[in-house]
């Protein structure tokens, strides 16, 4: 797994894109796991810092308790609609990896802070002419590809 920077040093176009998708909106939904191993969706907004990617939640919320014990996490960024006539549809992106919490654990009254370590960074979109949707997508080990479906 590898930093938030570091892809965007290895794919700044690619980063920047994932990026914009996340800027269209400030509420994206997250997947944590709960204890039983269901799945728990949750608000939560992403902070592209200088030093990496970092989501937070008030103190004691129960996605970052899930988080603590297990760091996988995934992370949908906003949705737009497409156009009315469906020939246009900026996408959306997916981040996937582990969350490791950067604040004191042991504080109760401290809100958490996650930095996320990726895994796997997804951008999916229509695709020109609007027929098709290109999926780009970006692992540590395979680095970006790109393929379509129609």
């Amino acid at each position: 797994m590898t930093s938030w920077n570091d892809l965007a040093a290895a794919e700044p176009d690619f980063a920047a894109r994932v990026r914009d998708r996340f800027a269209v909106g400030k509420h994206c939904t997250m997947a944590t796991l709960r204890q039983d191993g269901s799945p728990r969706i949750s608000g939560t907004e992403v902070e592209f810092g200088e030093d990496g990617l970092y989501i937070g939640s008030m103190a004691g919320a129960v996605k970052a308790l899930d988080l603590r014990r297990d760091p996988r996490v995934a992370v949908h960024s906003p949705t737009v609609d497409p156009t009315d006539d469906g020939t246009s549809w900026a996408g959306e992106a997916k981040i996937a990896g582990l969350a490791h919490e950067v604040g004191d654990p042991h504080r109760a009254d401290e809100s958490h802070r996650f930095r996320i370590e990726l895994s796997e960074v997804v951008l999916t979109r229509l695709g020109e002419p609007a027929d098709h949707l290109v999926i780009e997508s970006w692992h540590p080990k395979r680095g970006l590809e790109r393929r379509t479906r129609k």
